[in-house]
């Protein structure tokens, strides 16, 4: 198990089209990812799950993954988050 914390730096927060973009490309993976905002642990990937957060500008959020392909998973939520300019 791998988990990483990032700050969201994106002045929408983790909206419907970033929130849609993490949750496919956490789809690609065999491996159990999660999200956790506050006490809150969602599955990442599931859209409603993800937007029921409510996640906004200067959240401190953890990507959790568990599995066979974490490492890569990991590395393409990674990549995906700071490529949109959602969160460092």
């Amino acid at each position: 198990m791998i988990e990483k914390k990032f700050k969201v730096i994106a002045e929408t927060g983790i909206h419907a089209r970033p929130a849609t973009l993490l949750v496919q490309a956490a789809g690609k993976f065999e491996s159990e990812i999660s999200l956790q905002y506050k006490e809150k642990k969602v599955n990442l990937k599931s859209i409603m799950g993800v937007m029921s957060l409510g996640i906004g500008k200067d959240a401190d959020i953890t990507i959790i993954v568990d599995g066979n392909d974490e490492e890569l998973a990991m590395n393409e939520l990674t990549e995906v988050i700071t490529k949109e300019g959602l969160a460092k």
